[in-house]
């Protein structure tokens, strides 16, 4: 016997999806499986429906944040300055001074 005749493939089915650019993405899931809503297209990266009539808009990218732009959002400008004063003392205490 040869080795594909020992066995039968899972159930599959075909799924289309399109993006806001016109591009079709064909894809093959397990029969048994829900497919999932969106699907990101491979030639632009923008997120894939199953409505070819509708597909979704873009995804709102959030801008570039810097570290210290995270760091504001955290502490306060007081909890700030008691941090960098702690730092300072510590550095401080290490050379001697």
């Amino acid at each position: 016997m040869r080795p594909d005749e020992r066995h039968q493939p899972a159930p599959r089915q075909d799924v289309s999806y399109w993006c806001r650019n016109d591009h079709r993405v064909d894809i093959r899931i397990a029969a048994d499986v829900e497919p999932p809503a969106l699907w990101d297209c491979p030639r632009c990266g923008l997120p894939a429906g199953r409505d070819a009539q509708n597909p979704p808009g873009r995804v709102r990218a959030e801008p570039y944040k810097s570290h210290l732009a995270y760091v504001k959002e955290r502490r306060t400008a007081e909890e700030g300055e008691a941090l960098l004063a702690e730092a300072l003392a510590a550095l401080r205490r290490r050379r001697g001074e």
